[in-house]
């Protein structure tokens, strides 16, 4: 699932992240957060209010074997202790465009020490924070303008319109800095499920305010994660 790397997180990523985690940002700042990521004048942004959200749902492994296999090992001992029958599982993202301007939006491996040019505004441990020292234990949580998602063009990747609303683009974009960075696949924030992907969209997509009852993973499938968001952002939205 992740490149062998040694390489300790960078003090200019860190810095990237420091900037846009700080920001308070109102929705009229939202897409200026993204552009100074990208480093780019909000002049450069169209200004027309045209928005959609779309929520993919993407085959996990898709394109990896090993990830394939190893969810499938994980699936398999879960469906075996729920006494339950197995499930596809998946991994999920956004694609989210405003004013003309895509954004990608997901959690992934981090592959190299250039965040800024994925739109990187967190970043996290994975397995153990001792672990997340060296960047091969470590994810990224992404909103790339322009980004590419390679798996999202393989089969059985599925995608539901969430909105096309503009005011609810501009607030995902802008709760998405203060994004929670637990340790990847561990239950720190005791929420009753493991933080991953899963719980990045999840997270983001009810703390701007959408209901997600409607949205599941097809045919019967598993997003494991999908919980720990949607409590971790009812309990902000408490306080």
């Amino acid at each position: 699932m992740f490149a062998p790397s040694i390489e300790p997180a960078s003090a200019e990523t860190a810095d990237a992240h420091s900037v846009t985690s700080n920001a308070s940002a109102g929705p009229s700042d939202a897409v200026a957060i993204v552009a100074f990521i990208q480093g780019r004048p909000m002049a450069a942004l169209p200004t027309a209010d045209t928005a959609s959200v779309d929520l993919l749902w993407i085959p996990l492994g898709a394109g990896q074997h090993i990830v394939r296999i190893s969810g499938r090992l994980f699936e398999a001992a879960a469906a075996l202790i729920g006494r339950r029958a197995r499930c596809d599982l998946f991994h999920s993202a956004l694609d989210l465009r405003l004013r003309g301007q895509q954004f990608v939006i997901e959690m992934a491996p981090v592959p190299d020490a250039h965040g800024a040019l994925r739109g990187v505004v967190a970043e996290g441990a994975v397995g153990t924070r001792l672990a997340g020292r060296l960047r091969v234990f470590r994810y990224e949580v992404r909103c790339w303008p322009d980004g590419l998602i390679p798996d999202a063009q393989l089969p059985g990747v599925t995608s539901q319109r969430v909105s096309d609303d503009p005011t609810l683009a501009e607030r995902i974009l802008e709760r998405l800095p203060d994004v929670p960075r637990p340790v990847w696949g561990r239950d720190e924030l005791r929420t009753g499920d493991m933080w991953n992907s899963n719980s990045v969209t999840s997270w983001v997509l009810a703390r701007a305010g959408v209901d997600l009852d409607e949205f599941h993973p097809p045919g019967g499938g598993r997003a494991p994660g999908w919980s720990a968001g949607v409590v971790e952002a009812t309990r902000a939205g408490e306080l």
